[in-house]
C-alpha cells in the first residue's frame, strides 16, 4: 500500500542521505557503515551507474529488479521508492521475493513529467518472528514468551507514522487486545495474514538500508513508444508534377493516411531553399530553372528555419493544416535538419557559426565520397569552447515549432553534431515539454546510436532495414528486447525512406514489400513507411540504395491506386496494432521452432494470455515455403496433445488446431505471412 506520507516515515530517504562511504576510519564511518545493514545490490534498470535515465511510457507498469539479502538467517523485505522529480514525498510500491535473494517489483507512473526511484530494505523482525514460532509451535514447543516478543513487536509500531490512518488505529487496537488476550488468542491473532500484511504497511523496519543511489527514469506519453508513421514531401502531394504542393493539398490528402490507420504524419523539410549549388533531378550538380532543389538545403533570401517555403502556404495554412491533422486522428511531426544551404540568413549573420575554408570559402559539407555542395554544416564549438548563441538558437527553432503546434521531430543525421548539444537542447524543451518526441534519424556505429539514445532521444532509426534473414533478425531483437537497451533505446522500425531504398525491396516485389510491412508493424512499437511503400515503389538507382527519380529533386505525382497496391495490408496491420494489446508492447516477442530458415515465426502476448498473437513470415518472396512448426500449447499450461481453437486474422475464419505440431505452406504470390490468435481456454484468463 502506498502510504499518506513517507516524509515523515522511517521509509522516508532524503536526497543528502545518498551519499559514498569514505574509508577514513573512526566512529564516524563506522555509524555510515552500521546505517546499512542490508545489503542491497544489483538494481535494474540502471543505466550506467544512474548517469542516465532509463525510459517507460505514462500508465505502463515500470519493473525494477534487485538484489536484496541480509546476514544470519532474519528475513528481510525490500521496496521501490518512486516519485516524480521535484516531489517532496516518495511513494512506495512492495519487491516480491523471486529466486535466490532477488527480487521484482513495479510501480505505474501517470504524469509525463520526470521521474527518479530508488530500493530500500529492511530487516523484515515480524516476519523473521512469525517463522520462528511457527516452528516452535509444530513441534510443541512452549511459545509464551515467543507471543509476548510479538505482542511488542506489535506495540513498538503503534505511533511510528507509518501507513495510513487507518493502519495505525488497527496497529493501536491490537497491541491494546494483546495484553489480556489469552495465549491461543494471541496466536491466532498474531498469526493472521492480515496481521503480516499490515505490520508490512505500518510495522517497525529495522536496520532500514538505503540503495546509495536516486536513479532518474523518463517517463514519456505514450506515442513515445507505440506510434505508426507516414512519411511525404508536402509539395509533391498535388497530384501534378508541374505544380508544387500547398498545405491544402496535404490536407485533401488526410482521408487517405487516416485510412491507411496511421497516426503521424511526418513531413521532410518544409523550408525555404537555396539556390546556389542547387541539386537538380536525380542528384545531379546542374539544376534546371524550374528544379525545386533539395528540401534539406534549408534557407534563402525569404529565411531560414523559423520561416516556410512559400509555395507550401502560409503560417495561417500551416496552423489549418495541423488543426485538420488532428480532426483526421494524426499528429504532424517535421524534420528538423540543422545543416544550411550557402544562402541561409545565418551565414552573413553569424559567421562564426559556420567553418571557412583557407581561401576565404566556405565549407561544404561531405560524407567522402560523397559531396553536398548545396548545405554546409554549423559548428558547435568553437576550438574547445561551445558557442553558446548558436545552440540557443538551435532550441529555439524546436521551441518556435512547438508553439505552432508540433510536438515530434525527426532529427537529421543527430550522430554527426555533439552529443553534449543534444543533451542539453532535449533537456531544455522537454523542461516546458515533456511531451515533446525527438527521433534520431542515425544509420551509424551502434555504441553512437545507443549514446544518442541516453542523451536524450525519444526514439531511434534501426538496422532493421538491413535485417533481411531471419537468423540475424532473430539475433537483432534479441538484442533489442533482452539487453539494456530495452530500457534506453525505443527503435522504429522505417521500412523505408526517402534515402534508403534497401535491396531487398528493389529485387524483391510486392510479396517483399508485404513481408517487410508485416514485420515492422508487428515486431517494433514505431514503425514508419515512406509514401510509395505501400505501392511498392522500388526503382533503383542502379548499383545503390537510392531512388530513381527521387524527391528529393523533383516533384511527384503518385497514382495511388495503380494496380499491386498492398493498402489493404497496411491497413490491416495498422488497425491489429490498434485492438490487440499484444502488439502494443515491445519487449514481448518470443521466437518459436519453425523448421525452415525462410520462415521467421514468433508470437507476442499479454500477461493475461488475453491477447495473443502468431505470426509466420515467409523471407523469401520468390518461391512458396513450408515447415512443420510448434504451437506453444505450454504458454497456457497444455499438453503437447491438447487443442486450442485459433482466429486467422488475415482471412477472418476460426479453426482448431491438435497437437502441439502442425503443418503450414506459404505461398508468396497469394500471400507471404500468417497471422493467427490464439484464443485463450476459458478459465486461464
Amino acid at each position: 500500500m502506498i502510504e499518506d506520507s513517507l516524509a515523515t516515515s522511517d521509509a522516508d530517504v532524503a536526497d543528502d542521505e545518498i551519499v559514498t562511504i569514505a574509508p577514513d576510519g573512526g566512529d564516524a564511518y563506522m555509524m555510515e557503515l552500521a546505517a546499512n545493514r542490508v545489503a542491497i545490490e544489483a538494481v535494474a534498470p540502471e543505466i550506467d551507474g544512474g548517469r542516465f535515465p532509463a525510459k517507460t511510457v505514462v500508465d505502463q507498469p515500470f519493473v525494477v529488479e534487485v538484489d536484496v539479502f541480509g546476514d544470519g538467517h532474519d528475513h528481510v523485505a525490500c521496496a521501490i521508492l518512486w516519485r516524480a522529480r521535484g516531489v517532496d514525498n516518495w511513494e512506495e510500491a512492495p519487491l516480491s521475493y523471486v529466486i535466490n535473494d532477488h527480487w521484482r517489483g513495479h510501480f505505474t507512473p501517470v504524469d509525463n513529467v520526470p521521474h527518479e526511484y530508488t530500493v530500500i530494505a529492511w530487516r523484515d523482525t515480524f516476519e523473521s518472528w512469525r517463522a520462528e514460532i511457527a516452528k516452535k509451535y509444530n513441534a510443541g514447543v512452549p511459545i509464551a514468551l515467543e507471543l509476548e516478543e510479538g505482542a511488542r513487536l506489535v506495540a513498538a509500531s503503534v505511533g511510528s507514522g507509518r501507513g495510513s490512518h487507518e493502519d495505525q488505529k488497527r496497529l493501536a487496537q491490537l497491541a491494546k487486545a494483546m495484553k489480556s488476550a489469552s495465549e491461543n488468542d494471541r496466536f491466532a491473532a498474531l498469526m493472521t495474514d492480515d496481521t503480516a500484511a499490515l505490520m508490512q504497511r505500518a510495522g517497525h523496519r529495522a536496520n532500514l538500508s538505503h540503495y546509495d543511489r536516486i536513479l532518474p527514469l523518463t517517463v514519456d506519453r505514450k506515442a513515445a513508444a507505440f506510434s505508426a508513421w507516414y512519411e511525404v514531401m508536402p509539395r509533391s502531394q498535388s497530384g501534378d508534377p508541374h505544380r508544387h504542393g500547398t498545405f491544402d493539398d496535404v490536407i485533401d490528402r488526410l482521408p487517405y493516411v487516416e485510412g491507411l490507420g496511421f497516426d503521424v504524419l511526418y513531413f521532410t523539410p518544409i523550408h525555404p531553399i537555396g539556390t546556389t549549388n542547387r541539386k537538380g533531378r536525380n542528384n545531379s550538380l546542374v539544376a534546371e530553372p524550374s528544379d525545386p532543389g533539395s528540401p534539406y538545403a534549408i534557407g534563402s533570401e525569404e529565411g531560414g528555419h523559423d520561416a516556410l517555403h512559400p509555395e507550401l502556404g502560409t503560417f495561417e495554412d500551416f496552423a489549418r493544416l495541423v488543426a485538420a491533422a488532428k480532426e483526421h486522428g494524426l499528429e504532424i511531426a517535421l524534420d528538423y535538419a540543422i545543416q544550411c544551404s550557402p544562402d541561409h540568413p545565418w551565414i552573413k549573420a553569424h559567421h562564426n557559426w559556420f567553418d571557412w575554408r583557407p581561401d576565404g570559402s566556405i565549407k561544404f559539407a561531405e560524407n567522402p565520397p560523397k559531396k553536398y555542395e548545396d548545405i554546409v554544416n554549423v559548428r558547435f564549438y568553437d576550438g574547445d569552447e561551445p558557442i553558446p548563441d548558436l545552440w540557443r538558437a538551435q532550441r529555439d527553432v524546436v521551441l518556435f515549432w512547438v508553439h505552432h503546434g508540433v510536438k515530434i521531430f525527426r532529427v537529421d543525421n543527430p550522430h554527426t553534431k555533439a552529443f553534449p548539444f543534444w543533451e542539453w537542447m532535449i533537456a531544455e524543451v522537454q523542461r516546458d515539454h515533456p511531451d515533446v518526441i525527438f527521433l534520431a534519424e542515425a544509420f551509424t556505429r551502434p555504441k553512437v546510436m545507443h549514446r544518442l539514445a541516453k542523451i536524450g532521444f525519444t526514439q531511434s532509426y534501426s538496422y532493421f532495414t538491413w535485417r533481411n534473414h531471419k537468423a540475424e533478425l532473430i539475433e537483432y531483437m534479441t538484442e533489442l528486447t533482452t539487453t539494456v537497451k530495452q530500457h534506453t533505446m525505443r527503435v522504429n522500425f522505417f521500412v523505408n525512406t526517402p534515402d534508403i531504398n534497401p535491396v531487398y525491396l528493389q529485387t524483391s516485389g510486392r510479396p517483399g514489400f508485404q513481408a517487410r510491412l508485416v514485420l515492422a508493424a508487428s515486431m517494433a512499437g514505431n514503425y514508419g513507411v515512406y509514401n510509395g511503400f505501400e505501392l511498392c515503389e522500388g526503382a533503383a538507382i542502379p548499383g545503390k540504395e537510392e531512388y530513381l527519380n527521387s524527391e528529393k529533386y523533383e516533384l511527384r505525382a503518385w497514382d495511388w491506386d495503380r494496380p499491386g497496391h498492398i493498402r489493404e495490408d497496411v491497413a490491416l496491420m495498422n488497425r491489429l496494432r490498434r485492438t490487440h494489446p499484444a502488439l502494443q508492447d515491445f519487449a514481448n516477442i518470443e521466437f518459436y521452432n519453425m523448421w525452415n530458415d525462410n520462415i521467421i515465426y514468433y508470437g507476442k502476448r499479454t500477461a493475461d494470455l488475453s491477447s495473443f498473437l502468431l505470426f509466420a513470415i515467409n523471407l523469401d518472396p520468390h518461391h512458396g515455403q513450408g515447415a512443420h512448426f510448434e504451437v506453444p500449447l505450454w504458454e497456457f499450461g497444455l499438453p503437447d496433445d491438447a487443442s486450442i481453437d485459433v482466429e486467422d486474422l488475415v482471412a477472418d475464419y476460426s479453426f482448431t488446431w491438435q497437437g502441439k505440431v502442425q503443418h503450414v505452406y506459404i505461398d508468396p504470390h497469394q500471400r507471404p505471412y500468417f497471422i493467427w490468435r490464439l484464443v485463450s481456454p476459458s478459465g486461464l484468463r
